[in-house]
């Protein structure tokens, strides 16, 4: 009972976060909206963000939205398909649809809690495959190493496609808080210097520290996580794998695109960088990135001359019918699903001797 008290006021904490966050972006838009209005001589009585959105939402190619339901499909097929290589070195050639299903569970239950996804799909495959919790949970600790991996990899290849847009935001953005053009940038830069020589003098009692050990052993848990991909039957396979479920992350992005008229001509460029910073604002802690994922989006566009209204219209056809609406279809399937799937189905126990990635 304690604990499920707990967990409730965790859920009603986070989503009182996202929802202010978003209440937030909504008040800030709906004020610059009225202004445009005002400017284009349309009464205020006229100017409604809120039926701005429910028109762009009626407007929008839902042809386009169903191509990245498609697209994220295949990308959790894929994702289905790279943990079942992770789980049989454990002794169990694991159910596809059992996979499938825990990880559309895992979705769902992220929306809830952060991170809660990850428990509730490690249980449903322990449950439904016989496996111990604990080894199911070290293969999804590897999955997630590998998710790390990517995002990092395409935050590289936005600075290195759009380096000048990035510098351009920031100057941009200084300029507005007080004029000092590059002065972020300088600050920084002096401070990362002054930061690295202090460290540099005093290592060896840094070193020694709790903290820096624990962030050591968390290094080196990635190397070895990275390095456990060899053991697999088909490392090559597991790599593809991994590309494929990117790739459709920013084709979903990229796809979604067109399903909106103010977005259908931006670049792929865009779309990477959009999906990355949509990828980064879902790591706050709301309920899929509620709120903090519009917030991004919209800055993120304007550098691309989308007005904010559009954006903000864009940011919620994404996020209501993929984040929100295809999570918890598939989410609540998987659940009334998987015990009827697993009626007749009785794993043997797995051999006490059985590899651990």
């Amino acid at each position: 009972m304690k604990n499920s008290l707990i967990n409730l006021f965790k859920f009603l904490l986070f989503l009182g976060f996202g929802l202010a966050i978003l209440y937030f972006v909504f008040q800030k838009q709906q004020t610059a909206y009225l202004e445009d209005c005002a400017l284009k001589g349309i009464a205020t009585a006229d100017c409604s963000l809120i039926k701005k959105i429910i028109g762009d939402f009626k407007s929008a190619n839902y042809w386009w939205i169903g191509v990245v339901y498609l697209c994220y499909i295949i990308s959790n097929i894929s994702r289905a398909l790279r943990w079942k290589m992770l789980i049989k070195p454990l002794g169990r050639e694991a159910r596809f649809t059992n996979l499938f299903g825990a990880v559309m569970i895992g979705y769902f239950g992220n929306l809830g809690l952060p991170r809660l996804g990850e428990v509730m799909r490690s249980v449903a495959v322990s449950k439904y495959e016989a496996i111990p919790v604990e080894r199911v949970i070290g293969t999804v600790i590897v999955e997630r190493l590998m998710d790390v991996l990517f995002l990092l990899i395409c935050i590289g290849l936005c600075l290195l496609i759009e380096f000048d847009t990035i510098i351009t935001y920031l100057q941009k953005w200084q300029e507005g808080k007080d004029g000092g053009g590059n002065s972020l940038l300088l600050f920084a830069a002096i401070g990362g210097l002054i930061t690295l020589g202090i460290g540099w003098i005093f290592r060896q009692k840094i070193m020694a520290t709790a903290l820096f050990k624990k962030i050591f052993n968390i290094i080196k848990g990635f190397g070895e996580g990275m390095l456990s991909v060899r053991k697999l039957d088909n490392p090559i396979g597991f790599w593809l794998h991994s590309i494929n479920i990117w790739f459709m992350y920013f084709l979903m992005t990229y796809f979604c695109f067109f399903a909106f008229g103010p977005t259908a001509d931006l670049a792929p460029k865009v779309a990477l960088m959009s999906f990355v910073v949509g990828a980064l604002a879902i790591v706050v802690p709301s309920p899929g990135g509620m709120g903090t994922y519009h917030l991004f989006t919209i800055n993120l566009l304007a550098l691309y001359g989308v007005s904010e209204a559009d954006s903000f219209s864009f940011a919620n056809i994404l996020f209501f019918s993929v984040q929100l609406g295809i999570n918890v279809f598939l989410g609540l399937i998987a659940l009334i699903a998987l015990p009827v799937i697993n009626k007749n189905y009785s794993p043997e126990p797995l051999p006490e001797k059985a590899k651990i990635l």
